[in-house]
């Protein structure tokens, strides 16, 4: 038994050292696509993306920064799709799931955002950016519940009037910071 535990723990060291060192030799693909996108080159961090993924075509992390810059380059149905194929083959994974919810938001699609948040957040429970996002999708609902509650009653404004305001200014874009 001992002899077999040993020869079990050599296997799990050496696969793991295997994956340590793929994963430091592909660190530098994803360092040149992060930062094509910082640079705001989505076409070149497309292409880059589609080069490495022409020999590891199921790498996720990869694959997700390709729906990323897809969405940076206006490719939206192309991101949709790319996000998909991610949850489709990794559930588990949070942050397509959250990527995918902010195309639909943008789109105006309340309920399909929500969805795809409420899958992030069950799959990653402390994935703040999801939290934060379905926040603001269940504040932009209440918003348009609200209106649409005015609409059928106009007498009920009164009393919807103050949330409307409040929600109004919370959904506004901040103001961008003044420059010293």
């Amino acid at each position: 038994m001992p002899a077999r535990n040993a020869l079990s723990r050599t296997l799990r060291l050496l696969t793991l050292a295997t994956v340590l060192t793929a994963g430091a030799a592909h660190a530098d693909d994803y360092a040149e696509v992060n930062q094509l996108l910082r640079a705001g080159n989505a076409a070149g961090a497309i292409a880059r993306a589609d080069s490495y993924l022409a020999s590891n075509a199921r790498d996720p992390q990869m694959r997700f920064l390709k729906g990323v810059a897809q969405t940076d380059a206006g490719q939206k149905a192309d991101a949709i799709a790319t996000f998909t194929l991610l949850i489709e083959e990794y559930p588990e994974l949070a942050e397509p799931y959250n990527n995918l919810a902010v195309i639909y938001a943008a789109d105006g699609d309340l309920d399909k955002a929500k969805g795809a948040l409420e899958a992030a957040v069950r799959n990653n429970p402390t994935y703040a950016v999801a939290h934060e996002n379905l926040g603001d999708i269940y504040a932009r609902l209440a918003y348009q519940s609200y209106l649409r509650s005015q609409d059928l009653d106009p007498r009920a404004a009164t009393n919807l009037r103050p949330k409307l305001t409040q929600l109004r200014s919370m959904l506004q874009p901040a103001a961008p910071a003044a420059k010293k």
